[in-house]
C-alpha cells in the first residue's frame, strides 16, 4: 500500500493518543474501512513482541500484554481481561480510548460488538499477519452472516507510525549440549513420524518457542524470551528455517546443513509455502499460524489441521532436562535469600521503592551461575497496587515501600538450565487480621494443590477446583488461572496444559510425566491490597494400581513462604506439617550455598511452626 499524507508532528513533539487515533482514521477513510482491529501481537503469536509490533501501545499507550484495539469512525475501544482492567483504566485515562472489560473465555468477544454496532455492508480491516487462522474464521463467518466484508490484507500502523522499530537482527546461538542433549535431529525425527502418521508431507511452525526447541537455538530477538524471529518449514526429508539475513554465522549454518537444514531468509517463508505442490497435505496447527501466512497456500493444498507436535514433546521435560532444573531452582533460591535478606535489613533504613525492588532483585539473580535474564517483567506491588495481579511499577507510576501494609513480588528468571517464575508476599510494618486472613486462604489453596495425587492424562483444567476451594469457601474467587506451563530455558509461559475452569478441557491439555506447571492461587481487593503465593510443580510419578498410573507434584521453587502473614487458626495440622516439610527442604538445598546475613535470613525464615 502506497503511502498517504497524513499531519505529523515536529520533531520536539509525541503526537498523542488523539492525534494518532485522527491519523488512523484518515488513514481508514483512504482505505474505505469501517472499522480496523489492531491486536497485541506479532507473526508468531508471541506474548512478548518485538517492538515493530507493538502497534496497540504505541497507538492507546496500553502497556499490557493482552489487548485489542477496534477503531470506528467514531468510536475506539480496547477489550482487555481482568489481570489488566486496573492498569488499562489507568492507562487509557487521558485518551478517547474506551476501556472494555472482557472476561476469561470472551476472547472473541470484540466480534460481537462489531456485529452489534457495525452496519450492515461495512468493511472491517485488519492486518492478518497477526491473526490466528482459527479466530479469522470465526471472524469472517460472523461478519459474512451480517453482510460485512472482512480485509486481511491492510497494516495501516506502517501508513502513520513514522521511526516505526525495525525488527531485530541479534545472533541466535545453540543451547549448549550439557543443557539440551536430545539432538534437534531426534526431535525432528518425533515431528516427522506424526507427520507421516497424518500422512503429512509438511509441516510449518511459526511459534517461536517450537522453533527454538526444535532445533536446540537460543536468540535475544524477544524481551524476557531466548527465542528469536523465524519460521520453519519442515519436510520429511528437509528443513528450511527462516531467519532475517546475517543472524545465523557460517559456523552455525553449516552445523544446521549437517542434519539436512537449510537456512533461507525470513522474507521467503511466504513465497516458498505458495509453492507447495498442490496435492500435497500441510500439517498446521490453526491457533499458532496467522491467516495472513496461510493465505499464500495454494487452495489445493489439504490442510491437515491439530496442535502442533513440538508443543506437546517440549513440554514433558527429559529426567536430564529436570535435573537441571532442579539444580537451577537452587540458584534462584539463592538469589532471593539475598534479596529478601537485604530488603528486611533495609526497610525503614533506605529509601525503597518498588522500583528498587526490581532492581534489587534483579542484581542478585545476575549474580548466580548460568543466569540470561529475566523470564518476565518483574512485579513489585505494595498494598493496593498487588491488586492488579499484571500491575508493573514505572519511573512514572510506583509506589513508596513505607508504612503497613503488603509487598507483593513476582519475579523469575531465565537460565541456561532452566525458567523460573516465584510470587512471595512479605509483612511491611503491621498487618492487620484480615490480610492475614487472605494470605492464609490463599497459602491453603496453594497447598492444597501441591498435595495433589491425579491420574496421569487428566486433563489439566480439572485440577483447577483443588486450589479454590479453600477461597470458594470463604465466598471469594480470582479471575486468572490458577497455573500455566512454563518452558525450560524457553517461555516462561507455554502449554499446552493449564490449571483454570476458563479453558474447556481437550485433549491435548492431559497431564503428562515432566511438565512443569505454576501454583498460584491469589486474593485482590481493588484499591487495597493483594495476596498470590506461587511455587513451580514437576508431575512427577508415584505409584501405579490396577486402576492405572498416578503422578504427583514435586514442588521445584525453593524459597521459605512468609510465616508472619499466616493466621494459624486456619491452618489444619497436615497443612502445617507441608509447610513445615517444606522448608526443612528449603533450609537443607539452598541454605548450604549461602553465608552471613542471607544465611541467618533462611534459617530464621524456615523455623518450623
Amino acid at each position: 500500500m502506497s503511502s498517504i499524507n497524513t499531519r505529523q508532528p515536529t520533531d520536539d513533539q509525541v503526537p498523542t493518543s488523539y492525534e494518532k487515533l485522527a491519523q488512523l482514521r484518515y488513514a481508514m477513510k483512504h482505505a474505505n474501512l469501517d472499522a480496523y482491529i489492531i491486536l497485541s501481537a506479532d507473526p508468531h503469536l508471541s506474548e512478548y513482541l518485538p517492538q515493530f509490533w507493538q502497534g496497540c501501545t504505541w497507538l492507546s499507550g496500553f502497556t499490557g500484554s493482552s489487548g485489542l484495539l477496534v477503531v470506528t469512525s467514531n468510536f475506539a475501544g480496547l477489550w482487555t481481561d481482568s489481570r489488566y482492567w486496573v492498569q488499562a483504566a489507568v492507562e487509557l485515562a487521558d485518551s478517547d480510548i474506551e476501556l472494555i472489560k472482557m472476561s476469561a473465555g470472551q476472547e472473541l468477544y470484540y466480534i460481537d460488538w462489531l456485529v452489534t454496532h457495525m452496519a450492515a455492508g461495512a468493511q472491517v480491516g485488519v492486518d492478518g499477519r497477526t491473526l490466528n487462522l482459527s479466530d479469522s474464521r470465526v471472524l469472517q463467518v460472523a461478519l459474512q452472516a451480517h453482510n460485512m466484508q472482512l480485509h486481511l490484507d491492510v497494516d495501516l500502523l506502517e501508513l502513520i507510525w513514522e521511526e516505526r522499530p525495525v525488527l531485530p537482527r541479534l545472533p541466535v546461538y545453540e543451547h549448549d549440549y550439557f543443557y539440551a542433549p536430545v539432538a534437534r535431529i531426534q526431535k525432528l525425527d518425533q515431528i516427522r513420524s506424526i507427520m507421516r502418521d497424518k500422512d503429512a508431507q509438511w509441516h510449518f511452525v511459526s511459534t517461536l518457542d517450537d522453533i527454538a526447541w526444535i532445533f536446540n537455538l537460543r536468540g535475544t530477538d524477544i524481551s524476557y524470551s531466548p527465542t528469536f524471529v523465524a519460521h520453519a518449514l519442515i519436510g520429511l526429508q528437509h528443513v528450511t528455517l527462516y531467519t532475517p539475513d546475517g543472524k545465523i554465522d557460517t559456523p552455525l549454518r553449516n552445523k544446521l546443513a549437517q542434519d539436512s537444514i537449510r537456512v533461507a531468509s525470513y522474507g521467503n517463508a511466504l513465497a516458498e509455502l505458495a509453492e507447495i505442490s498442490p496435492g500435497s497435505r500441510l500439517l498446521i496447527d490453526p491457533r499458532r499460524v496467522t491467516c495472513g501466512l496461510m493465505r499464500a497456500v495454494h487452495p489445493g493444498v489439504r490442510l491437515v489441521e491439530m496442535v502442533n507436535p513440538s508443543i506437546f514433546a517440549k513440554s514433558c521435560k527429559t529426567e536430564s532436562e529436570v535435573m537441571h532444573v532442579r539444580a537451577t531452582m537452587e540458584q534462584d533460591g539463592v538469589a532471593l535469600a539475598e534479596f529478601f535478606a537485604w530488603l528486611e535489613q533495609a526497610l525503614g533504613r533506605e529509601h525503597i521503592t518498588e522500583l528498587t525492588i526490581d532492581e534489587k532483585l534483579t542484581e542478585a539473580r545476575a549474580r548466580r551461575l548460568d543466569f540470561m535474564c529475566l523470564s518476565f517483567p518483574t512485579i513489585a506491588a505494595f498494598n493496593a497496587n498487588g491488586a492488579m495481579p499484571h500491575y508493573r511499577a514505572t519511573p512514572k507510576s510506583h509506589a513508596l515501600i513505607k508504612g503497613d501494609g503488603l509487598l507483593l513480588i513476582d519475579s523469575g528468571g531465565q537460565y541456561l538450565g532452566g525458567t523460573t517464575d516465584v510470587t512471595r508476599v512479605v509483612p511491611v510494618g503491621q498487618i492487620s487480621a484480615k490480610q492475614k486472613h487472605d494470605f492464609t486462604l490463599v497459602l491453603k489453596g496453594m497447598i492444597a494443590l501441591s498435595r495433589m495425587k491425579f491420574p496421569r492424562g487428566i486433563c489439566s483444567p480439572m485440577l483447577d477446583a483443588i486450589a479454590r476451594a479453600p477461597i470458594w469457601d470463604a465466598y471469594i474467587d480470582f479471575g486468572h488461572g490458577t497455573g500455566h506451563g512454563v518452558g525450560y530455558f524457553l517461555n516462561v509461559h507455554e502449554g499446552p496444559q493449564m490449571i483454570s475452569h476458563h479453558v474447556s478441557p481437550e485433549c491435548h491439555m492431559a497431564m503428562e510425566k515432566g511438565m512443569i506447571t505454576s501454583n498460584e492461587p491469589g486474593i485482590y481487593r481493588p484499591g487495597r491490597w493483594g495476596v498470590r503465593i506461587e511455587n513451580l510443580l514437576l508431575n512427577w510419578p508415584i505409584r501405579t494400581t490396577e486402576f492405572g498410573e498416578f503422578l504427583c507434584f514435586e514442588t521445584l521453587t525453593l524459597c521459605p513462604i512468609d510465616i508472619r502473614c499466616i493466621d494459624r487458626s486456619l491452618l489444619r495440622v497436615d497443612e502445617i506439617s507441608w509447610l513445615n516439610d517444606y522448608h526443612v527442604q528449603v533450609r537443607k538445598r539452598v541454605g548450604p550455598h549461602l553465608s552471613g546475613d542471607s544465611k541467618s535470613w533462611i534459617e530464621t525464615r524456615t523455623e518450623a511452626i
